[in-house]
């Protein structure tokens, strides 16, 4: 305060940023000293810790530990504790306040897995120090971010490994009257190496993405005055990794499981024509209601629409509107007999056809949208469309980054974790563990 009122006193004025930051800093510093005495241990603690090869650790002496925490660097000082047989030493202390093997203290590496969630790392960097006073480094950051998201991971696997083997806890929660399941998959740019030998969407050309399989959770429980459903507000958890669609079913049918799934009434599986999202609802959601996405279908007819009449806007038009119409009141079986009865000149047009006649014939029964919409329920899947975007694309398909398939699963299981607000509960559970 004495630098504060000597340079009022200088200028007659309060720069008042400058002030906020001076006396921030002050804060920090008087904090981190204290803090500094709350961590410290008293010298010559009676408890002999067990040691990794069974036997008893003694107290040695006591040390100094540097760490970096949200008030700024501090030292405190813990006991030091070495084994007589392996001679191999521990410090407790730093074990009972999770800083085993890290620099950093719990709350900063949260703050450096979140900047980190959501931008690139070197711009999470200068959040932290900006925001909070924490000066660091853009590889601290990701190494944090990726740390803890492949702690998430890994928490998540043990479930799913128990839903494998059929040990699922019990699910206490309200049943709900609609339960709804969504999936769809996006490419994220990745290394040379990550993927080397696969095959682009091209013909002959090498990839170069890997498809991030998301899947998105929630509920239902009324309609607006027009019938039309409403989805619950912050009813939406996500699950999303770089694996297998095996891999992928048993991780959905995880998060379902745990969301309540089977006490829902009326239970629904949205997606678009994609056969890896049908042989999942099958294998995992028998009995739900499987609804192709109607946006996803509208889409296939203009594209073939654009491709049969490409001079000719009128008719291109009028036929699109008479197959959308088709469409749109349930009427499958005429859409596909318009389709079969085309015969378009080129052997590859032909080929476009028949490939979009069989799409709608295959899914037919997933697309009786009147159905669907007497019975109050959502036709698109706009809800993991969305999470595409905001999940899978915001964080891991900016200019110029390539990831690796550990680095990219770690971010999206701290994404998903973040997104279906469940990161303070993960900060508890490690509390709690520690």
């Amino acid at each position: 305060m004495q630098v504060v009122f000597s340079g009022l006193r200088k200028s007659e004025r309060v720069d008042l940023e400058a002030v906020e930051t001076l006396v921030r800093r002050s804060m920090h510093r008087a904090g981190a000293t204290m803090l500094g005495r709350l961590l410290s241990e008293p010298a010559a603690p009676t408890d002999r810790p067990s040691c990794g090869c069974g036997h008893r650790a003694r107290y040695h002496d006591t040390r100094a530990r540097q760490l970096l925490t949200m008030l700024g660097p501090v030292e405190f000082q813990r006991g030091y504790y070495l084994c007589p047989h392996c001679h191999q030493g521990q410090s407790p202390r730093d074990r009972e306040l999770d800083v085993e093997g890290t620099g950093f203290s719990p709350g900063v590496r949260r703050m450096m897995a979140a900047v980190g969630s959501e931008t690139s790392f070197e711009q999470g960097r200068e959040q932290l120090e900006l925001l909070a006073g924490l000066e660091v480094t853009s590889k601290s950051v990701e190494r944090q971010s990726e740390a803890i998201g492949a702690d998430i991971e890994a928490g998540d696997r043990k479930e799913i490994r128990r839903a494998k083997q059929l040990e699922l806890p019990e699910v206490c929660t309200l049943a709900v009257p609609v339960f709804y399941i969504e999936m769809d998959g996006t490419g994220i740019p990745v290394t040379v190496k990550e993927r080397a030998g696969r095959a682009g969407k091209t013909e002959g050309q090498p990839a170069r993405t890997r498809e991030v399989k998301l899947g998105c959770v929630f509920t239902q429980t009324t309609t607006d005055e027009d019938g039309r459903p409403i989805r619950d507000p912050d009813s939406t958890s996500y699950v999303a990794a770089l694996e297998t669609a095996e891999e992928f079913g048993l991780r959905l049918y995880t998060e379902a499981w745990r969301r309540g799934w089977s006490g829902a009434r009326q239970k629904a599986v949205l997606g678009d024509g994609a056969v890896w999202i049908w042989n999942l609802a099958e294998q995992h959601f028998p009995g739900a209601i499987q609804i192709v996405d109607l946006y996803h279908a509208r889409q296939h007819i203009w594209e073939l629409a654009a491709k049969l009449f490409p001079n000719d806007e009128r008719t291109r038009k009028r036929w699109a509107a008479l197959c959308v119409d088709r469409l749109d009141t349930g009427k499958i079986e005429a859409l596909v007999k318009i389709l079969r009865q085309l015969r378009p000149d080129s052997d590859k047009l032909a080929q476009d056809v028949d490939n979009d006649a069989d799409y709608f014939e295959r899914n037919a029964e997933r697309m009786r949208y009147p159905k669907f919409r007497a019975q109050g329920l959502f036709v698109g899947s706009g809800v993991v469309e969305a999470g595409c975007r905001t999940v899978v694309g915001k964080r891991l398909k900016c200019s110029g980054i390539f990831w690796t398939v550990r680095g990219a699963n770690a971010i999206l299981a701290l994404r998903c974790c973040r997104l279906s607000s469940r990161f303070e509960d993960y900060g508890e559970s490690r509390s709690r563990a520690a």
